[in-house]
């Protein structure tokens, strides 16, 4: 998500300069002093072609807010107005950013699919008279053209883009429960075709500028610029906008053509295209294709088939009005409240709400170069931090500094960096098997086994050769950290940075703060982990923190389930039935049998039966076999290398034989099997905002979502609960309560809000 991929802070004005044509002096003044009001759209007359500049003063990114299209409106109905104009350029004025997409808050304000309606038919209607526009108008694309963007940029009538890595096209609507609501479902098949439109509206992912040129949606490249006497983006910006104009005056004196000659393949796709039976083929397979993905959990993948086939098989009147009609039904419904309210949360959760820390960590020292340790260090040298990984062994060192050079070398051999980046990238990283070089650690990371004796002996062992600022940090996934903290002399330093695995493509995490933590030292932690391209909750200590402490139940409940006789298969269809995104028995093999009883272990020590379920004595018997999980070839499941589908570790059903427990009848069914794991994982997180572990139910839900794969069409366990009902769960969990006792006993905060229904985590 998208994803759910999006993101705010405050950029300065930057004031345009207007030339008027030469005319009559009152139509020019009047002109002028309209164009002075203006704040987010201006234009500038450069001989015969009008250069329209966007540029909204209050944000980071550019949207289509009503501000916007109101200035947007204006500007063009003037150049149109303006006889003198032969064609246009619409180009961006802000750094990284051409349209990043629709404001939201415009769709948020609605309180029907009605209004939601007429706002997309205004799109549509604005848009349309891009299309049909009497003069021709280049979009000059520099960074990201996103959503309602690139709708806007497909109606002109042709498109250039720069070559920088920020410059994007996409249409991520689909991440937020939506559709392109402007036209682009109309217009993106006839452009691209209709497997590439599917393509890019179904999974919301960003094409680069050179694959947007192959695929026929810019028309044309241009190169960036390094520095000279301005910065290497305001250098590109301004060569951009000539070379737009050029084209914009070639396009209005026909010596730039509008259309070019498909190539073969081109040519034979739109032979086929031309059968309905074969784009009856293409709407089944991709609807297919949709519902084996997202299990019918998502309604925006199949309205957005629907306004396609609309428009092809109908044509332009019957698509138009699917569209936004369809778009006004999505916006209201709650999987869409779910996903946006996940972009907001995403959104506030890249920001360090603690304030800047007192120094920046220019140098880290990661100890462990384990997988963990490994992830770690290749997210921090990726962002240019001079990273040292340090381990105890010359084989382990190796084998992370290989696993390091091996994420970069992917990304080679994809194309997105040259391994002339990814040698400058690595020149960050260095590896040793001693402290030298300690003395100049601004934070050290420790990645080392989960043993707390471990962890005391590496903590004393670092504090003897740090500076007094340096930081430590401890990646555990569940060992408190004042406990770890009780070994330092300086326990203000000490933190908690729990990364999740694998750590360069997990998105979460999460801190972890005791009651001496000092405020500059999260600070900093956050700034790391910002750095690091991470979405980040802050949460208090206490044994699993908040995300192994949530998923610690459900697990456990698994486990029960499994013994009860579900077969993993079937527990991973309901997990997945229910929308999150990996199955619970894989979920296990993948955490690791070893890791899942070391932590249940643990946890029930620390919480006593509450945290029981499942007999633990089944997975520390799986570990005592040699089943650990995927890492070990066999857990639930047998994993063999290369092979993508696994069978049920029929070893693993002998043990669960031994264990073997008789079901209850009464809560036994599918659906009760379902709320039996996601009430535990739920009503912990919500007992977590009880103790004050979590700050707030947004970091919560975003803890849930992008660390541990809580359904994201649930929008996470607070919005879940508001949008399920505190009193339907309550009820279902007294069910379960009955028959398993304590394990199911709603939590007081969860008991208010099913007393009092008017009661919400989120407003």
């Amino acid at each position: 998500m998208a994803g759910v991929r999006v993101l705010g802070a405050l950029s300065r004005f930057i004031t345009s300069r207007y030339n008027f044509p030469s005319g009559p002096c009152l139509r020019n003044f009047t002109v002028a002093s309209s164009l002075m009001a203006r704040t987010h759209v201006n234009y500038e007359i450069k001989g015969d072609v009008a250069v329209v500049r966007i540029n909204d003063p209050n944000s980071k990114v550019n949207t289509l807010s009503e501000k916007m299209q109101e200035e947007m409106t204006a500007v063009m109905n003037e150049i149109w107005g303006n006889a003198e104009v032969k064609s246009a350029v619409l180009i961006s004025s802000k750094p990284g950013c051409f349209i990043a997409g629709a404001d939201i808050n415009m769709i948020q304000a609605c309180r029907s699919a009605e209004e939601v309606t007429g706002l997309s038919q205004e799109g549509q209607k604005m848009f349309e008279r891009v299309e049909k526009s009497p003069i021709p108008i280049v979009a000059a694309i520099n960074g990201s053209c996103l959503g309602g963007g690139l709708e806007l940029a497909i109606a002109c009538q042709y498109r250039i883009a720069t070559k920088s890595k920020k410059t994007v096209l996409g249409t991520p609507e689909v991440m937020l429960g939506l559709l392109p609501g402007a036209g682009g479902t109309q217009r993106l098949p006839k452009m691209v075709g209709l497997p590439s439109a599917f393509d890019m509206m179904l999974t919301g992912r960003n094409i680069r500028a050179d694959k947007a040129k192959k695929m026929g949606l810019v028309h044309h490249l241009v190169d960036t610029l390094g520095p000279g006497l301005k910065s290497p983006e305001e250098r590109t910006i301004d060569y951009l906008e000539e070379v737009a104009i050029d084209v914009a005056r070639g396009i209005a004196s026909k010596k730039v053509p509008l259309t070019k000659d498909k190539s073969l393949m081109q040519k034979i796709q739109d032979y086929f295209m031309s059968y309905e039976i074969v784009r009856t083929q293409i709407y089944n397979m991709v609807k297919n294709k949709v519902m084996k993905q997202t299990k019918g959990l998502y309604p925006a993948p199949l309205k957005i088939i629907e306004c396609v086939k609309a428009g092809v098989e109908q044509g332009p009147d019957a698509g138009y009005l699917a569209e936004s009609q369809n778009f006004g039904k999505l916006a209201m419904t709650p999987e869409s409240s779910a996903l946006i309210g996940l972009y907001h949360g995403q959104v506030a959760c890249k920001k360090n709400r603690f304030g800047a820390p007192e120094r920046d960590v220019k140098t880290l020292a990661v100890l462990g170069a384990g997988l963990m340790g490994a992830g770690i260090a290749q997210v921090s040298v990726d962002k240019g931090m001079h990273t040292v990984l340090k381990d105890t062994t010359s084989e382990g060192l190796n084998r992370g500094q290989q696993q390091v050079y091996k994420g970069f070398n992917d990304k080679t051999k994809k194309r997105n960096i040259t391994s002339f980046e990814r040698d400058s990238i690595l020149c960050n990283l260095s590896g040793q098997l001693d402290y030298a070089g300690f003395e100049k650690a601004d934070m050290v990371v420790e990645a080392v086994f989960e043993d707390i004796d471990i962890k005391h002996k590496v903590l004393r062992e670092v504090e003897a050769v740090i500076p007094p600022h340096c930081i430590f940090a401890s990646n555990t996934s569940a060992l408190p950290i004042k406990d770890i903290a009780a070994a330092s002399v300086r326990p203000e330093k000490v933190i908690g940075m729990h990364y999740f695995s694998p750590v360069d493509k997990m998105q979460l995490l999460e801190i972890i703060t005791t009651d001496k933590t000092s405020h500059d030292t999260t600070a900093s932690a956050v700034a790391v982990g910002l750095k690091q391209g991470k979405v980040i909750i802050v949460v208090g200590d206490g044994p699993g923190f908040y995300t192994t402490r949530c998923l610690a139940p459900m697990l456990a409940e698994a486990v029960r389930a499994l013994q009860e006789g579900v077969d993993p298969k079937k527990l991973d269809d309901l997990t997945k039935g229910f929308g999150f995104p990996v199955g619970a028995a894989t979920l296990a093999d993948e955490v690791g049998i070893d890791v899942a009883a070391h932590v249940a272990e643990d946890l029930g020590k620390a919480f006593g039966s509450r945290f029981g379920g499942g007999n633990v004595e089944v997975l520390k018997t799986m570990v005592e076999r040699g089943f650990k999980g995927r890492k070990s070839g066999k857990g639930c499941y047998v994993y063999q290398p290369g092979i993508k589908t696994k069978d049920v570790n029929p070893e693993a059903l002998e043990i669960l034989e031994k264990f073997k427990m008789t079901p209850h009848t009464a809560v036994s069914s599918d659906s009760d099997v379902q709320y039996r794991l996601v009430s535990r994982f739920v009503n912990e997180a919500v007992l977590c905002l009880q103790e004050g572990i979590l700050a707030n139910p947004v970091e919560g839900d975003i803890g849930a979502v992008f660390g541990l794969g809580f359904p994201p069409c649930l929008g996470g366990p607070f919005r879940f609960v508001d949008s399920f009902g505190a009193g339907a769960l309550v009820d279902k969990m007294r069910r379960f309560e009955e028959v398993y006792g304590n394990q199911f006993t709603p939590c007081q905060l969860l008991l208010d809000h099913a007393k009092d229904p008017s009661k919400k985590f989120h407003k």
